[in-house]
């Protein structure tokens, strides 16, 4: 015997139902601990770009290396976890996911060890740079098993709800747990506390993951050189603008070179039999949209890391415990609109007006940080604006996160997953490089004509802060331009979504 649908459940109401029930059973069981796993080696791979800036000095002291080789500490990471990433991305899709995030696990532990017991600067410096050649393994896979773990629906909001506040709170809560580990323990264990969090994601990983692939594929040599050539000539060509400037060769001729590189990249993509990354995933309009918004947030966010922990350090006399529990606030409004941001704003009003508004919060923001003083209050000047910036950035990330890995083939999502993490990666760059340069010209150009006085000094050093905040309000101000101009609505993002199954 067959039921029928009662009256109050018309026929056309069923099909919408039976499709939920039919995403629902086909749920990968105990996500929400995949979730926890995939998030906690997020974390790793997301704070290790800023929880060493901390304990520079401390290393600086015991290691005996130069003012001039100290940025390789952290560029060293940069430069390996910015350049090998859709390489990390292709592999989890050929061999596997669930393997490649286990390689790219332990290698960063090993990394991690090999730099916390590092006994000159060499040693360190070739940690840090196997630490970001793992964390490009496992970045990309992280977030392509995030992917096929959930399917589109309610749940998938809340996931990429987590992992995008993540991402965005990572650094500020490396800033904070580098200043409890080198203040109460040692700098050593900046990079030794990664073998914790390595331990427990491992192990999940281990025992929840299941492996997939992508069969038949090969491996595009000519592209992953290409692509890698560049995205590092990129990245050093940036690194190179903080010490030498943004007219000396080291930087154009290296920027220049990058450029040309991933031309010839695209180009090849269009050729290859087997592409590192099929143009098809970036030049969906959507997903154009939303990886603009990662490049572009990043831009911002890691800027005001830098800017932010000097006055707070500099100005205000904090210590680095203190400074780094000065970020919690922000990282508190992130996690509280992340969750806003996936369950409320994106469904309800669409990528189109939440990442605008998220990048419009983040600009009033940094436009609040611009009136600090040399003898403000944290209470009056800091707080309130970083509080916004957290709502700001909770709604972009996770929005454009997920839009920038939805509606791509299952043999694809490693792909797409790590142009995101590249996109966030260059433009932490981008924003570091640019901002610290406009910054440096400021003071400089504050002190002309005025004797150096201990009082000049200050002031010129707090005009080179506000003067980065104003630039990243500008750059705010962009993504919320762009964003508003290349997502579709709502209305033609169903369309595209139609026509995609269709030809699909």
């Amino acid at each position: 015997m067959t039921s029928n649908p009662s009256p109050s459940s018309p026929p056309e109401a069923a099909a919408p139902r039976a499709e939920q029930a039919a995403q629902a059973a086909a749920q990968t069981p105990h996500r929400w601990w995949i979730l926890a796993v995939v998030g906690l080696a997020q974390l790793m791979v997301v704070l290790d770009g800023t929880i060493v800036n901390i304990a520079l000095p401390s290393a600086q002291r015991d290691l005996g290396f130069s003012n001039g080789n100290r940025q390789w500490v952290v560029t060293a990471y940069a430069l390996a976890f910015g350049s090998l990433l859709l390489l990390g991305g292709r592999l989890a899709d050929l061999i596997g996911r669930k393997l490649v995030f286990l390689i790219g696990v332990a290698g960063f532990a090993g990394a991690s060890a090999l730099a916390g017991a590092a006994t000159g600067f060499d040693m360190l410096i070739t940690a840090r740079a196997l630490q970001g050649a793992f964390g490009a393994l496992l970045a990309p896979a992280a977030l392509a098993l995030l992917n096929t773990t959930f399917a589109a629906g309610r749940d998938r909001a809340k996931a990429f709800g987590v992992y995008g506040a993540i991402a965005g709170t990572g650094g500020a809560v490396g800033l904070l747990l580098g200043g409890l580990l080198t203040e109460h323990l040692s700098w050593r264990w900046t990079l030794y506390v990664n073998l914790v969090f390595a331990a427990l994601a491992f192990a999940g990983g281990l025992a929840l993951l299941r492996n997939s692939r992508r069969d038949g594929a090969k491996l595009d040599i000519p592209g992953t050189l290409l692509v890698s050539s560049g995205l590092f000539s990129l990245v050093y060509g940036l690194s190179n603008a903080d010490t030498h400037g943004w007219s000396a060769p080291m930087t154009w001729g290296w920027l220049v070179a990058g450029v040309l590189l991933i031309a010839l990249f695209g180009r090849w993509q269009t050729r290859a039999a087997h592409p590192l990354l099929p143009l098809r995933i970036v030049l969906d309009r959507d997903r154009g949209a939303s990886l603009s918004a990662v490049i572009i947030a990043a831009s911002g966010m890691f800027g005001l890391f830098l800017f932010l922990t000097y006055y707070l350090q500099v100005t205000l006399r904090y210590s680095p415990v203190t400074t780094g529990l000065a970020f919690l606030p922000m990282v508190g409004g992130l996690m509280v609109s992340a969750q806003l941001a996936t369950n409320v704003t994106a469904p309800r009003f669409g990528a189109r007006t939440t990442v605008p508004l998220g990048m419009a919060l983040a600009a009033g923001a940094m436009v609040w940080l611009t009136r600090i003083g040399l003898t403000d209050t944290y209470a009056s000047q800091v707080l309130p604006a970083l509080i916004v910036l957290g709502l700001g950035l909770g709604q972009v990330m996770p929005t454009a996160m997920n839009q920038a890995t939805a509606r791509v083939a299952p043999d694809e999502v490693g792909a797409a997953s790590a142009s995101v993490n590249t996109m966030q990666q260059i433009g932490g760059s981008i924003g570091t490089a640019l901002l610290n340069s406009l910054a440096t010209s400021a003071a400089a150009a504050y002190l002309v004509g005025r004797r150096p006085t201990p009082d000049a000094l200050a002031r010129a050093q707090l005009h080179s802060y506000t003067t980065a905040f104003w630039w990243s309000a500008g750059i705010f101000t962009l993504g919320a331009l762009v964003t508003a101009l290349l997502y579709r609505s709502s209305t033609g993002r169903a369309e595209a979504s139609n026509h995609e199954v269709v030809s699909g």
